[in-house]
């Protein structure tokens, strides 16, 4: 009788793409019994499975020819070269032989691109995919050059590059950037232009982030693809033509973030491989040309120690092959700055950040892996300038700058400066930071996890994580997931804040029952809690283990099925969306999907939204909806009973509570009921209290025109990495303008004023730092600045003019408030703050305009929550008798009008005091 697991593979093999619902439907088999078998299948290497939802299997060309380059065995020597690194050294004419992994991981993708290339007669248009940091861009790069050397593309050409995000909401800008404009075809059009098409005419475009581009941008590209015919903005008549290979980026699924009309015209669909699922050879080999580009940066001899290599290969989680060059260089820039005089240099564990150091650990715990890359390891990698002759220069993640030019100028000025070496070590290291940080965040991914987990959970846990991975890596020798660390952590945290707060937990029958399947894994979890006991002094109940248990469990890499799915809903563009990132990064989940909900979105679409991706995420074992307001969660009834899916809501979401419920929906032994119970006593994570030595009182005011309001926005922006960073000794005042003279004096008495910021510079021999200097930039680098004692004023300052300054106060108003709309707000409140406000054009000028509309976004606000600010009536009546006021009434009536409003009295007297101060404190 034939197998159910064999069944399924032939069900597979007959049908391409098929989810796990198709096979239990069409074999009638249980679902949860069809997934574990498929995921099966994807282990042994005999169907592989997509990325997206829902995950679809298939069988691909790679498991069906498994006896590619698996011939021979890897030998471990004392200099292996690989065969990929003789290749970048050849100087041929076929740039793709250049590409690490050309006759490995990426060979597929290689014969696809030169068919795209060579297909007659003007070649095939083609979408590159795959996650972010996989080498998208860097491929693009990669066909442009072969098209060139093959004679398709001249040799004086250059591909021509269009982002789709920068023009993702204006269709009309869109049309004339790609397709040029006639004169006159809108306000400012003086002069008729081409557009990217004609540029790339005889060429080739490359449409990076596809996926941004809007229904009618699809459109207008996929008209020229079918005619090779297009009009520029204001033309009438597809007269112009041109010969443009086209091909498109994205990270996105093309089925479901394009047209399908547009999916249609694109015949190539390029995978990039994630770093992970790269042959460890391939991996080897990146992190060489990688460190050799830096040797080549410096023109000096770069030596990796083997733990360091090791390190840098278990700190790749989803940033992949960019992920993997900013690691390099940050080391080597660390590297640099510690072995500046020397010749060569040398780089060992002393030179890593804790994040990269963290991925030793994450190698270690993944047996699979590390059995995989040992052959291939030396006891030092040396890189020598100059090793690889060729390489495309064209690189996403290529840093516009010399970043060892700065760190030796850096390093000659405050060494001139008298400074000892362990000082100037510490500067540049943080302009190290601040540099590749900045840098890669706008290039679409942060990799920093570690510290992201420092938000949440207390350092000395993470510590203990670590030392846990190594122990259970080494007792169960089993694969781990990559988020082990995350969850771990978590997990402790959770259960020492509920000895914390005295709360006991009844071992769930379940839990218990399935603990007892598992001996060894029970075995390790009574070790680690003896471990936790002992690491943070306290006694844990050893109902404890069982839990443990299922957690050590449940993190196992096979365990991929049957989770209960999370969705997450809540008002605003990106809330739902940011939250999720947020966990995904932590704890790298599959099973948490995000609902966002613009405030003008009705609730009917709202709940078809929800209850879709409650159909999405259920694996069979129920779901969670997480909520931010309370009468979403009467969506639950109606979509159980429409869908038959065991839901539960629970309301008040927080990204702590999202990020529990995500780590403990991926234990197994639970229900969606017992996983609503569980959060439902959810308390936080407990931040571990040691003594510290009484420290000075300081404090950071935040002046606005009532105390509350911006300055109350302003505390939260610098609080939170005020407590990331565990500064208790350091406050956030807010203050009224009206109470500057009285209440500083008191302040100065009790507390130490480092700086001062919001809508006025109150003198007070502190620092000032406009506020959008932390609005705008990040509050982490202006707190740096501050507390290094660097001089605020030699520092680059945010310069203003019209248009910054109205990003700035769109931006303040969509992170600050919830009912008011910023981009319909934006030009009745700019109107008027010109009105009320003299500006010559300069940038403190703009400054004082982006805090007036800042507060008046808060009035409106506070407005429509009938909340209006309090005055008491002494002050009412002085202000009713002032008559230098006329023209700031005049512009609020018109306001009141406009928007049919009434702007109370008490808020009229707080406009007028920030007017009238900020002309006082400025004469």
């Amino acid at each position: 009788m034939e197998r159910r697991i064999d069944r399924i593979y032939r069900f597979v093999l007959g049908n391409a793409n098929v989810t796990t619902k198709d096979v239990a439907d069409s074999l009638d088999i249980q679902r949860t019994n069809a997934s574990k078998d498929l995921n099966l299948l994807v282990k042994e290497g005999r169907l592989s499975k997509s990325e997206g939802r829902p995950v679809r299997y298939f069988v691909s060309s790679q498991s069906l020819n498994t006896s590619f380059d698996t011939n021979t065995a890897p030998v471990k020597s004392t200099s292996v070269v690989s065969p990929e690194k003789k290749i970048l050294k050849q100087n041929s004419n076929n740039v793709f032989t250049q590409i690490i992994g050309s006759t490995g991981s990426m060979r597929n993708a290689v014969e696809q691109a030169k068919a795209a290339i060579l297909y007659p007669p003007r070649g095939l248009n083609c979408l590159i995919t795959g996650p972010t940091g996989s080498g998208k861009t860097f491929f693009a790069h990669a066909m442009f050059r072969f098209a060139q050397t093959e004679g398709v593309v001249e040799a004086d050409r250059e591909l021509v590059v269009f982002n789709c995000a920068d023009y993702a909401n204006n269709p009309e800008l869109l049309m004339s950037h790609l397709f040029g404009y006639e004169k006159g075809a809108f306000t400012g059009a003086d002069t008729e232009k081409d557009g990217l098409i004609q540029q790339a005419d005889g060429g080739m475009l490359f449409l990076d982030e596809i996926h941004r581009l809007p229904p009618e941008g699809q459109e207008m590209i996929f008209y020229f693809m079918d005619h090779g015919t297009y009009s520029r903005l204001g033309e009438t008549g597809k007269n112009r033509f041109a010969n443009v290979r086209i091909v498109g980026a994205t990270t996105e699924d093309p089925h479901s973030a394009l047209l399908d009309t547009f999916v249609r015209r694109i015949p190539i669909n390029i995978q990039m491989p994630a770093f992970s699922s790269r042959p460890a050879a391939e991996q080897l080999d990146l992190v060489r040309v990688m460190v050799a580009m830096e040797a080549n940066r410096i023109q000096r001899k770069i030596t990796l120690t083997e733990d360091v290599v090791k390190a840098l290969l278990g700190s790749v989680s989803y940033g992949n092959v960019g992920q993997l060059k900013s690691n390099v260089q940050l080391i080597c820039a660390r590297g640099f700055m510690n072995h500046m005089m020397n010749e060569e240099i040398h780089i060992t564990l002393n030179d890593l950040t804790e994040g990269i150091k963290a991925g030793l650990v994450q190698l270690s715990a993944d047996r699979i892996k590390s059995t995989d890359i040992s052959p291939y390891l030396e006891p030092e990698m040396v890189v020598t300038p100059n090793e690889i002759d060729e390489l495309i220069k064209t690189d996403t993640y290529e840093l516009p700058y010399n970043l060892y030019d700065i760190i030796g100028d850096k390093a000659a000025l405050l060494k001139t400066e008298g400074l000892d070496q362990e000082t100037i070590n510490h500067f540049i290291s943080t302009d190290i930071n601040v540099h590749l940080k900045s840098f890669y965040k706008d290039h679409g991914f942060t990799f920093d996890t570690e510290t992201r987990l420092t938000e949440f959970v207390d350092k000395h846990v993470i510590e203990v994580s670590n030392k846990i991975a190594v122990l259970v890596s080494e007792r169960l020798r089993t694969h781990f997931q990559q988020n082990f660390i995350y969850a771990m952590s978590l997990h402790i945290s959770s259960f020492l804040k509920k000895i914390h707060v005295g709360e006991t937990r009844e071992t769930n029958a379940n839990i218990r029952e399935m603990a007892k399947d598992y001996p060894t894994e029970f075995s390790a979890a009574q070790e680690i809690r003896r471990m936790v006991e002992k690491e943070f002094q306290v006694k844990i109940p050893e109902s404890e283990d069982y839990y443990l248990t299922v957690l050590l469990v449940s993190l196992r890499e096979d365990q991929s099925s049957g989770k209960i799915g999370v969705v997450v809903a809540a008002h605003g563009n990106s809330t739902a969306s940011s939250m999720a990132q947020v966990v995904r990064e932590l704890l790298d989940v599959t099973n948490i999907i995000a609902v966002d909900m613009p405030l003008d979105m009705h609730p009917r679409v709202a709940y078809e939204k929800i209850r879709e991706a409650v159909t999405q995420i259920d694996e069979g074992s129920g779901v969670l909806i997480m909520v931010d307001m309370g009468s979403l969660a009467t969506f639950n009834e109606e979509i159980q009973k429409e869908t038959g899916i065991e839901v539960c809501t629970l309301d008040m979401v927080t990204t702590p509570l999202l990020i529990e419920a995500a780590r403990k929906s991926s234990v197994l032994g639970s229900g969606v009921n017992e996983l609503y119970e569980s959060l439902q006593g959810f308390r936080g994570y407990g931040q571990i209290v040691e003594k510290e030595e009484p420290q000075e009182k300081q404090a950071i005011l935040a002046i606005c025109a009532s105390g509350e309001g911006t300055a109350q926005r302003l505390k939260e922006i610098i609080e939170r990495p005020l407590q990331q960073r565990n500064l208790k000794h350091i406050e956030v005042l807010t203050l009224a303008v009206t109470d500057i003279k009285t209440k500083v004096p008191l302040f100065k008495q009790e507390f130490k004023i480092l700086a001062t910021t919001g809508i006025v510079d109150p003198k007070v021999g502190a620092p000032y730092i406009p506020m959008e200097k932390f609005i705008n930039q990040n509050a982490d680098q202006v707190l740096d600045e501050l507390l290094l004692e660097n001089d605020l004023a030699e520092q680059e300052e945010v310069m203003l003019d019209e248009n910054k300054a109205r990003e700035l106060c769109i931006k303040f108003m969509e992170e600050s408030f919830t009912f008011i709309n910023p981009n319909k707000l934006i030009e009745p409140l700019w109107r008027l703050a010109k009105t009320v406000i003299k500006n010559d054009g300069d940038s403190a000028d703009y400054a004082l305009m982006v805090n007036f509309v800042m507060h008046m976004a808060g009035t409106l606000e506070r407005g429509i929550l009938k909340q209006p600010l309090k005055v008491d009536e002494k002050a009412k009546q002085l202000y009713q008798n002032v008559t230098d006021n006329v023209a700031m009434n005049r512009g609020l009536n018109e306001l009141e009008s406009q928007l049919r409003i009434t702007i109370p009295t008490s808020e009229r007297y707080y406009i007028y005091q920030l007017l009238k101060n900020n002309d006082e404190i400025n004469a």
